[in-house]
């Protein structure tokens, strides 16, 4: 059988089990498949021994920055399940079903059947970029209007239960890297290993300051820490899966680490799982 599994699901549910792009001669790649770069040398383990991975945490503690990294080190699938959220919010603004941060959800399920997500191979970056349908957004779902308004968004049922549900069918084969809010909790409650990552909220706040400054957006470091501590108070306290760390989960504050430290640690604890 062909490694790219799923080939008569539909088209934004098609990925592929090893998380390299599947190429044949014969039927080259579809552009709407699952594709996630493979590290050229992923770190051996033992007997190949493929667990899940879920990172959860609060905003900006450079989740998936570290998700990312560990996939490629491991040959393992990454998917953002932020930047799925952040798509739906995307789209939810697009359609003016967000005024004055109230969220209109009427008709909500006949509405979401016309939202597709899909993650593309990127070449250039060689990481995946988010498709809002058919529409490249990996930049524009990093924009602050998007930040403000994605808590909301990702506390409504409907959008949860459609999100989660494609989340669990990418992880059916393990080999997977996933950060969220609610993956050690709620979409993948049995993962070998999970992280909480947590840092203090000025120093989040004066990392995704420096990163829209280097992306040239014009930002107010203030109106960041309040974003911030808003999504924090908002991931808490709301009804649907709220952000909490899970019993088994080990915690991780890089407020004072660097990604290398971060990294290391992830590392290590994930060789105390594989041997």
């Amino acid at each position: 059988m062909h490694p790219c599994q799923g080939k008569n699901l539909p088209a934004h549910r098609k990925l592929s089990q090893n998380g390299s792009p599947c190429n044949r001669k014969e039927a080259p790649i579809k552009p709407n498949d699952y594709l996630c770069r493979m590290s050229t040398n992923p770190m051996p383990t033992s007997e190949n021994k493929k667990i899940i991975i879920a990172i959860d945490g609060y905003s900006s503690c450079g989740k998936s920055t570290v998700a990312k990294e560990l996939a490629q080190k491991l040959g393992y699938l990454f998917i953002d399940s932020g930047a799925m959220y952040r798509a739906v919010t995307l789209y939810f603004l697009r359609t003016e079903r967000i005024v004055d941060g109230q969220v209109n959800t009427s008709n909500i399920d006949e509405w979401l059947k016309s939202v597709s997500i899909e993650f593309r191979f990127n070449p250039d970056t060689q990481h995946n970029d988010i498709f809002l349908n058919g529409e490249n957004v990996e930049q524009e779902i990093r924009q602050l209007a998007v930040a403000q308004n994605v808590s909301q968004v990702a506390a409504i049922g409907k959008v949860r239960q459609l999100l989660v549900s494609l989340q669990q069918e990418m992880g059916i084969k393990k080999g997977i890297v996933m950060d969220g809010r609610d993956i050690g909790t709620v979409v993948f409650p049995d993962a070998e290993l999970k992280i909480f990552m947590t840092a203090d909220p000025v120093i989040r706040a004066k990392r995704r300051y420096n990163e829209m400054i280097a992306r040239n957006e014009a930002v107010d470091f203030d109106e960041i820490l309040k974003n911030i501590n808003d999504r924090d108070r908002f991931d808490e306290t709301r009804e649907e899966s709220p952000l909490r760390k899970a019993e088994d989960a080990v915690v991780l504050d890089n407020s004072h680490l660097s990604r290398g430290e971060q990294f290391d640690w992830i590392l290590r604890k994930y060789r105390e799982i594989v041997g």
